[in-house]
C-alpha cells in the first residue's frame, strides 16, 4: 500500500510561494494499476518522483506498507527504494557505453548479490522479454520501442514490487506504445503495483484507475 497524506511541494520566489502540489491525500492498494493524468504543470510528474523517492523536498506524510518514508534517513530511503522501486522513464536513460546486457545488470550491481545470481537473474530477463538476441548491443543500435523494452528489463530485474514509469511510450509510434503498455499489463497481473504519469487516454485504459491532478490539487479519482 503506498498511501499519501497532506503531500506539498512549493518553491520560493523570493517573498512569494508557489506550490506545485497541494494537499494531496492518496491511497494506492498493493497491485494496482494507477494512471496519473492531468494537463502540464499538474504536478504529475513531481508526485512521481516523491513515490520514487527521488524528490525529499517536500512536507506531509507517505507511508509505504509499514515504512514511514517522510521520517527516514536519506540512507533508509534509498534502501527502500532499492528494495522496492523500478522507474521507467520517457527518453530511456540508457547508458549509451554499455550493452544491453550491462545496462539490466546494472542495478544488480548495486546492490548486495552474488555475481552468479546476477547473471541467472539477467539470462531470465533477456528471456522473459524477448531480447536475447540483443544482449551485446548497444543502445544506438536499437529502435526506440527495443530500448524502453530494454529499459523495462532494467527496472524490473531487482524484482520491484512497484513500477513508476514516466510518460513511458511519449517517444514511441502506436504500435510500440501498445506493446509496451501490454507487458506492464502482463506485470502487473503478476502482482506488481504500477504507476504511470501519461497523457494518454488509450494508456489510461490499460489500467484500474485514473488519478487526475489540476494545479497540483487532485481533482478526481476512479
Amino acid at each position: 500500500m503506498l498511501k499519501l497524506r497532506n503531500i506539498e511541494k512549493s518553491f520560493r520566489h523570493g517573498l512569494s510561494q508557489t506550490f506545485v502540489l497541494r494537499r494531496v491525500n492518496v491511497d494506492i492498494p498493493d497491485g494496482q494499476f494507477v494512471s496519473i493524468m492531468g494537463p502540464s504543470g499538474a504536478g504529475k510528474s513531481t508526485l512521481l518522483h516523491i513515490l520514487g523517492m527521488h524528490d525529499s523536498a517536500w512536507t506531509g506524510e507517505y507511508w509505504l506498507g509499514e515504512e514511514p518514508v517522510h521520517q527516514l534517513s536519506a540512507k533508509d530511503r534509498m534502501r527502500l527504494q532499492k528494495q522496492h522501486v523500478g522507474f521507467v522513464f520517457q527518453s530511456y536513460h540508457l547508458l549509451d557505453n554499455l550493452t544491453v546486457y550491462e545496462n539490466i545488470d546494472l542495478p544488480l550491481s548495486y546492490r548486495d548479490v552474488k555475481k552468479t545470481e546476477r547473471q541467472g537473474m539477467v539470462a531470465d530477463i533477456l528471456d522473459r522479454f524477448n531480447i536475447v538476441g540483443k544482449k551485446d548491443l548497444y543502445p544506438n543500435q536499437l529502435s526506440g520501442g527495443q530500448q524502453q523494452l530494454v529499459a523495462i528489463a532494467r527496472a524490473v530485474v531487482a524484482r520491484p514490487t512497484i513500477i513508476l514509469a514516466d510518460e513511458p511510450t511519449g517517444n514511441l509510434h502506436s504500435d510500440q506504445g501498445r506493446e509496451i503498455m501490454e507487458l506492464f499489463k502482463r506485470l502487473n497481473e503478476g502482482g506488481t503495483t504500477i504507476v504511470q504519469v501519461t497523457h494518454s487516454e488509450t494508456n489510461a485504459a490499460f489500467g484500474d484507475r485514473v488519478i487526475k491532478l489540476k494545479d497540483g490539487w487532485v481533482v478526481d479519482e476512479n
